[in-house]
């Protein structure tokens, strides 16, 4: 049966079992028990997580991480700069070893407000705007299609679907995002 590989932080850990179950008996679905983390991270275990194994296709994601800013600072734990070169890396280096479709997708919205007052740092909406649009760039410059998770979020409501904390999703959010991204995967199944 064809492998499916999820790579993201907490949002995708929260949608995985949705997927799996919506792709059984299509596929088997695989990600790393530990939440990917930043870009960098990402970067750092691509032969564990990705290359040391055969998926057909591959759903990555990375970004949160990336914009976590301390209170006392302005600047997010990776610059979007070096975010936007991780991300290039990364999606080239899977491009170049293999044979498995390749899905980018999309950083999730928060709610600033509340995340500002629910966590010991800040993630703003318009970091997660940016740090998107610099990765969808990346994406198209590498014909590399774009699974919209945030517009999911977003056309379906944000608020309805976050948690207090501003950024993890309720049941109904995980489960509205593993039928999106399974939804997605189908076809690319279908062709791996």
């Amino acid at each position: 049966m064809k492998e499916v590989i999820l790579i993201g932080d907490s949002i995708r850990l929260g949608y995985e079992d949705y997927v799996r179950r919506e792709l059984e008996g299509q596929a088997t679905v695989w990600g790393p028990e530990q939440n990917g983390g930043t870009s960098a991270n990402v970067l750092l275990h691509l032969e564990e997580w990705i290359l040391d194994r055969s998926p057909a296709v591959v759903h990555l994601n990375c970004g949160l991480h990336d914009i976590a800013t301390p209170f006392d600072s302005d600047q997010p734990r990776v610059a979007l700069e070096q975010y936007t070169l991780n991300v290039g890396a990364v999606l080239s280096r899977l491009r170049a070893a293999g044979d498995c479709a390749l899905i980018w997708a999309s950083t999730t919205p928060v709610n600033e407000v509340w995340h500002h007052s629910n966590k010991g740092f800040d993630r703003f909406e318009e970091d997660v705007r940016s740090y998107n649009r610099a990765a969808a760039q990346v994406a198209a410059d590498l014909d590399v299609p774009i699974d919209d998770l945030y517009n999911v979020v977003d056309a379906a409501g944000r608020d309805q679907l976050l948690k207090p904390d501003g950024v993890h999703f309720s049941d109904q959010g995980c489960a509205l995002l593993g039928s999106a991204v399974a939804r997605f995967l189908a076809p690319h199944l279908d062709s791996a």
